[in-house]
């Protein structure tokens, strides 16, 4: 959801053309988190000058535009120091257009430009307070009075440093932000912070760096630092990135992705860190100190490669992925699943074991395919654990004011780590005093940083809108959860040995039932035309039919309900009827002689299901004329197989309906706003 792109070079001499070309690849590699409009600002010819381009559409429409105006001698011409903000807009105050596109400005003159994601709760008071001083808006954003305040700040205080303006402007900010500023008074600097948005800066140096952290500074030692910041760098103080270079590259980007093809050195802001770039040196400040902040920022190598954010031979980011989904089960069970001697080891939890097994209950938290992760494994965590579990959308979680103990673990899923609802509903837990796991694919995010402890999934960067691998990383997840806290029980080693076997299996029976592709391609186009699909089953299987029909619905636009199959006879059964296209999940597990029953309900009123089973089972599919087989696997393990044939699904049928798969229409892969 937005994503901004920054990037300053100091003594490292680039064209503008150059920095426009990195500005805009920065763009693509976030153009998966979802947007509707862009735009740039850098330098121009003039060294009073800041030149913006914006433009509605997709990347493609800004690049052609900046190489329409964008032209001459003056743009291909080296110089050594420059800072450059780009920006991918998703619409939340005001319509998609290129007034309301960032990066915004403070006046005609564009003295301060600024790109931001999130929401400024209070943008409506600060707004009426700058027109009272004779500000004229021309947008509709929140974003515009950021940039119009800092104005008025510099006006008032002219002997402030740029960080400084930002520092006081962002105190009377309220809501959830993520910006990058830069100034025609301020050339050759740039400023940047976060508030409950990601944000990181990449480091990229020609030597090594003398440390792996970077001094946090508050406050209180502003007076002694302004009459140290006027010094050459050659003479100051720690302020700066501690290093002897005189070649630097800084990047501020939403997320690594955009950064991993220049540098794999990041560090990840937290929120209410200002980090200011200066004649080279970076410095990172906060605004108060609190007793458990740290003295600094660790410098973190990123373990990403920039084949792992490629398409390579796909069509699409998403058809990868699901493609991945053997590899990457096998990357969340590595170092984890001990097959020789059929034991578990989760390092990030191992310590908090004893104190979770003491627990009053489990709590899962998430939103969308995280939530349905949760689904899918409550019935094994509760036969495993013999606990309580409680499954929550957070965003209803918040809505009821739910009350939470100190002797309740409360685990947050997330691909992204940063899904604001999660996000605040981990915050709102941990206030109340209860332990908080973790469950993220991205290292270094918000939820991973505020958790206790927790399982890094390990499935691999997802840059498809719509998740895939992550889901039955996340599944795998808590299933390997579920046997460390069995371990001890002699009455579930059975069953603890059946699980560990069927994990062992899974990544063949995966690339079976990708062999399926071609017939599912076949199924999507008897499908594609329909306004309407009803996704059944029950058991271990009813989280499919939820995450199934969230996926149609997402790429393809089409309605899709996942229906308990108990529930038929409560209402759905009236949808019934010789048009209504049904598949149904119908698998030789505990409850298969009630998804037998509901199956020849539905055949009873002329439906005709589609019906996906088990290998070999004649008897099951004597009552549907199309049927997709998967290998037989343990109850439990059923979900990570019969979910994949509605990947595909949902994928063929939006290629059918000419819908973007990647980055469908009005969402967003990292949901940072409420």
């Amino acid at each position: 959801m937005c994503g901004i792109f920054a990037y300053l070079n100091y003594m490292t001499p680039k064209s503008r053309a150059e920095v426009l070309e990195l500005l805009v690849n920065g763009l693509k590699r976030l153009e998966y988190r979802g947007y509707d409009s862009t735009g740039v600002a850098i330098d121009g010819p003039n060294p009073k000058d800041i030149v913006m381009i914006k433009s509605v559409g997709k990347v493609k429409v800004l690049e052609d535009a900046i190489a329409k105006s964008c032209t001459g001698k003056e743009f291909e011409e080296p110089i050594t120091t420059h800072v450059g903000i780009s920006h991918t807009r998703w619409a939340t105050h005001g319509v998609p257009c290129e007034r309301n596109s960032h990066p915004q400005r403070s006046d005609f003159d564009n003295s301060f430009v600024v790109v931001h994601n999130g929401i400024i709760t209070n943008y409506k008071d600060v707004k009426t307070y700058l027109e009272t001083r004779g500000y004229e808006f021309e947008s509709d954003t929140d974003t515009e009075v950021i940039a119009k305040l800092v104005h008025h700040l510099w006006k008032k205080h002219p002997g402030y440093s740029f960080r400084e303006l930002v520092e006081q402007a962002i105190q009377q900010l309220e809501g959830a932000f993520a910006i990058a500023l830069k100034s025609k008074y301020f050339p050759g600097e740039c400023v940047a912070s976060r508030r409950g948005s990601p944000l990181l800066v990449g480091i990229k140096t020609k030597t090594r760096l003398a440390t792996d952290h970077i001094p946090i500074l508050y406050g209180k030692d502003d007076k002694k630092q302004q009459s140290e910041q006027v010094l050459p760098r050659s003479e100051s103080t720690s302020e700066f990135l501690p290093m002897e270079q005189k070649e630097v590259e800084y990047f501020f980007a939403s997320d690594a992705s955009a950064v991993i093809e220049h540098t794999n050195r990041v560090i990840y802001l937290e929120d209410d860190d200002v980090a200011a770039v200066r004649d080279g040196g970076l410095s990172i400040h906060r605004l108060k100190k609190s007793t458990d902040d740290p003295h600094a920022r660790e410098i973190t190598t990123l373990k990403m490669e920039i084949q792992q954010i490629m398409k390579g031979n796909y069509d699409y980011f998403m058809l990868k992925e699901i493609f991945e989904q053997p590899e990457s089960v096998v990357n969340t069970m590595r170092g984890r699943v001990r097959f020789d001697t059929n034991t578990i080891v989760l390092g990030g939890i191992k310590d908090y074991i004893p104190e979770i097994k003491r627990c009053r209950r489990l709590m899962l938290i998430g939103c969308g395919t995280s939530y349905h992760s949760a689904v899918a494994t409550r019935q094994l965590l509760e036969e495993l654990t013999e606990l309580p579990v409680m499954i929550e959308l957070a965003s209803d979680f918040l809505d009821r004011n739910t009350p939470i103990f100190r002797d309740d673990v409360c685990f947050f899923i997330s691909q992204s780590g940063e899904t604001a609802d999660t996000l605040m509903a981990l915050r709102y837990c941990k206030q109340r005093g209860a332990l908080i796991v973790g469950i993220t694919n991205t290292v270094g995010s918000s939820i991973c940083r505020e958790s206790h402890c927790g399982v890094h999934i390990n499935a691999g960067p997802e840059i498809g809108v719509a998740s895939t691998k992550a889901y039955t990383s996340q599944f795998i997840s808590l299933v390997m959860f579920g046997l460390v806290m069995s371990e001890d029980r002699l009455s579930l080693q059975q069953r603890r040995l059946e699980i560990i076997q069927g994990l062992s299996k899974l990544a063949d029976q995966i690339r079976e039932v990708l062999k399926l592709d071609s017939k599912v391609q076949e199924l999507a186009k008897d499908l594609y035309q329909h306004k309407s699909l009803l996704i059944m089953g029950r058991g271990y299987n009813f989280a499919t039919c939820m995450e199934g029909a969230l996926k149609v619905k997402e790429l393809t636009y089409m309605h899709s309900e996942g229906i308990m199959a108990g529930e038929l006879k409560h209402g759905p059964l009236a949808l019934i009827d010789d048009s209504m296209p049904v598949l149904m999940i119908v698998l030789r597990d505990p409850v298969y002689v009630k998804c037998m029953n509901a199956l020849q309900q539905v055949t009873s009123r002329k439906g005709c299901p589609i019906i996906i089973c088990e290998q070999g089972d004649e008897e099951t599919k004597a009552f549907c004329s199309r049927s997709l087989e998967i290998p037989r696997t343990v109850d439990c393990l059923q979900g990570i197989l019969t979910v994949i044939p509605m990947q595909l699904l949902s994928y063929h049928i939006a290629v059918l309906r000419g819908c973007d798969v990647d980055c469908p229409r009005n969402l967003a892969k990292s949901v940072t706003v409420e």
